[in-house]
């Protein structure tokens, strides 16, 4: 075994030397150093090429395009852009502006020609330790070069274009210059793009006016502007401050008098504008940001800054039509304690899913603040009721005039309650939907196994948690809840044949040089069967024609739609605290929620949907109506196919009310057949005299020509 081992020892030494001297005499090691001398070189000249190519003599008037927004005809909605073009000039600055970013942003910046090497080599020492890009070691001309030109992923591929781009921008404008572009268009938080709108923003003052000790806080705010805004962060934005008026000390850019003096300054904020980002139709606007930061990668700044062309799904005229709506404050509840009573409603288009308007919210609207149309988690309530449960029932074999059973129960520790405490044995499928009734619903879903009801609502859209893996699911009992828009798209199937079309705002997004850099890819899932999809609208024009969704008739218009609520969880007040309306024509669909933004003791809806919500999607179909395409449902209403010869499933009221005017028209009938009779009886009594009279005139006369022929 020893001499086996040695054997082997000896063969890999000699296997080795070999090697050795063939990568001595190969000369391997400057083959490999040259080639990768020369893939660094080729690199280089590619990025250099690249860079030299990039038009960055227009970078200036750049910056001061807007992202225009198109509508779905193409035409110009509006802009969602920092108005930068009313910037400060670099001689309009005092020096302290300038000096206090160049000292904590890039404290070499008039000595490098685009880029620090000392600040390269930190970062990418730190990057390295932390095994990831973790960003740094850019200068403010890098800066404006990720601001302007590229896009903010953190990759060396993007780091190396950014180092080149700036030498180049180095090359075209003087340092002035580079300084004024990147103040006029870096962000400060609270919505306030460029440094004369961030003095505005936090202390009411025209750049000029601002002292050392305000403009070392704006400087400071550029690291992380939301985390630092001050009017949320004081304390922290205080902290930035002061490093900041420590590194100009350090730099020798004030002195230390100026220092102990700027450090005691008591910063006062005072909101003078500034947050100057023009968006006409601010909630479908922000909405659009939020679809191409969240679904296509881009970012605020990027949009705010780059002068993109965003194409949409949007419809002026509804939009309009909406927001005046909105503010129609007669329309909704008043709230409790000077406290707005919220809502938000979205209207899309059934056959390409596209959403044609929206509003988030009542009262005074933020930039990119809560959006009530698409970022509201709300328990659906009954509106959840032919998604979860009449769907898959009518899939299973169910029909329209099914008897469902509508009896107090419970279902292991469930025990739901009709809203009215009242239970009729067994109703009617159609009837269950029309009056919004809950224990046929919860019983049918647990008839049809709570896993067909999860199933499709899943189909819908929707998501469902495993917590919501219950039969309260049928009475829209969820932990996280759903929007607005979701909510309209799970309705958008009834409308379009069973197929539900993936919600978006946006169709396409083309780049400042004109590529197409996004575009929406339509996505169709098939629900339910058109038969199941007609069947269900059958029903749902029942609500709006004699159901808890009367109040959103419109003349000239069939909808069909469902009401629904959420108890409040204080068993000792009666009231709701979410409100739902989801309807829809052939050719719209819309879903509207109402509420407070925070329920409590004394915030709640004390009236029923049918009373409040409802109302309100009536008045938006009313100013919609003029700017919709509408056909006919393929189907009727219930009612109407029960008024027909042939009608099925009559309940048991509908038949007495009829029983009665058959009645009613049988007695007046048998009443005018007696009166007839009575009057006509004398003239009959002449008239059989006469026939007797003549009957017997004819028998002599037969008689007498019988004898005359007899023999």
């Amino acid at each position: 075994m020893e001499k086996f081992k040695n054997k082997c020892k000896q063969l890999l030494l000699q296997g080795w030397d070999k090697l050795v001297i063939f990568w001595q005499r190969k000369h391997l090691t400057q083959i490999i150093l040259l080639s990768g001398l020369v893939a660094i070189l080729l690199s280089i000249l590619w990025f250099a090429f690249i860079a030299s190519q990039a038009n960055v003599q227009s970078l200036k008037d750049g910056l001061e395009q807007s992202t225009v927004i198109y509508d779905k005809d193409g035409d110009e909605a509006g802009s969602v852009a920092a108005n930068r073009t009313n910037g400060t000039t670099f001689e309009q600055l005092p020096e302290h502006v300038p000096n206090a970013v160049v000292a904590i942003e890039d404290e070499r910046f008039y000595e490098h020609n685009g880029f620090d090497i000392k600040g390269i080599t930190r970062a990418f020492f730190g990057n390295l330790f932390a095994g990831r890009i973790t960003g740094g070691g850019s200068t403010l001309t890098q800066q404006l070069t990720k601001n302007a030109l590229l896009s903010h992923e953190r990759t060396y591929k993007r780091k190396v274009e950014e180092l080149f781009l700036a030498v180049e921008i180095e090359k075209a404008y003087t340092k002035e210059e580079i300084l004024e572009m990147y103040l006029n268009q870096v962000y400060f938080g609270s919505g306030a793009w460029g440094i004369s709108n961030a003095s505005k923003k936090y202390f009411s003052k025209d750049i000029k006016d601002v002292t050392i000790s305000e403009a070392a806080l704006l400087a400071g705010l550029l690291k992380a502007p939301s985390s630092l805004d001050p009017y949320k962060n004081y304390d922290n934005a205080i902290t930035r401050r002061n490093l900041v008026l420590n590194k100009m000390n350090e730099l020798g850019m004030i002195s230390d008098e100026e220092l102990d003096q700027a450090k005691n300054e008591k910063i006062r904020l005072r909101d003078g504008g500034g947050s100057i980002a023009d968006r006409k139709y601010p909630y479908y606007m922000d909405a659009v940001m939020d679809e191409a930061i969240k679904l296509y990668g881009l970012t605020q700044e990027e949009i705010m800054t780059r002068g993109y062309v965003i194409h949409t799904q949007l419809d002026q005229n509804l939009q309009a039509s909406l927001e005046r709506v909105y503010k129609n404050n007669g329309l909704f509840p008043r709230g409790t304690g000077g406290v707005l009573v919220q809502s938000g409603a979205v209207l899309l288009d059934p056959q390409t899913g596209g959403v044609r308007a929206l509003v988030g919210g009542r009262g005074e609207q933020v930039f990119r603040g809560f959006n009530r149309a698409t970022h509201l988690k709300a328990q659906p309530g009954s509106t959840m009721k032919p998604l979860a449960v009449y769907t898959p029932a009518l899939e299973e074999g169910y029909r329209y005039d099914s008897m469902l059973v509508d009896e107090k129960m419970s279902f292991g520790d469930y025990s739901p309650q009709n809203f009215s405490r009242t239970y009729q044995g067994e109703v009617p499928m159609y009837e269950a939907v029309e009056k919004s009734i809950n224990l046929p619903a919860v019983w049918l879903l647990n008839e049809i196994g709570l896993q067909k009801g999860v199933e499709s609502v899943k189909k819908f859209g929707i998501p469902v948690q495993e917590d919501d893996e219950n039969l309260a699911l049928a009475l829209g009992g969820m932990h996280h809840g759903i929007s607005p828009q979701q909510l309209a798209e799970a309705y958008s199937v009834f409308a379009n044949d069973g197929k539900r079309e993936e919600s978006h705002l946006i169709t396409k997004i083309v780049g400042p040089t004109g590529k197409v850099i996004a575009e929406h890819k339509p996505k169709t899932v098939r629900v339910t069967s058109k038969r199941v999809a007609e069947e269900m609208t059958s029903m749902l024009l029942n609500v709006v024609e004699t159901g808890t969704g009367r109040a959103a008739k419109v003349e000239g218009m069939d909808i069909a739609g469902k009401t629904g609520s959420t108890q409040l969880p204080y068993a000792d007040i009666n009231g709701t605290k979410d409100q739902w309306f989801a309807g829809y024509t052939s050719g719209i669909v819309g879903a509207v929620w109402l509420g407070y933004d925070k329920s409590d003791r004394e915030h709640y809806l004390s009236g029923s949907s049918s009373e409040t919500v409802v109302p309100i999607f009536r008045e938006i179909m009313k100013q919609a109506s003029p700017y919709i395409e509408e056909k006919e449902f393929a189907v009727s209403s219930i009612n109407d196919k029960l008024s027909k010869p042939g009608g099925r499933a009559i309940n048991e009221e509908e038949l007495k009310k009829r029983a009665k005017q058959l009645e009613d028209e049988l007695k007046k009938t048998a009443e005018k057949v007696e009166e007839k009779i009575k009057e006509e009886a004398p003239k009959w009594n002449d008239v059989l005299e006469e026939a007797k009279r003549d009957a017997g005139r004819v028998g002599d006369k037969v008689k007498e020509k019988l004898k005359e022929w007899a023999p």
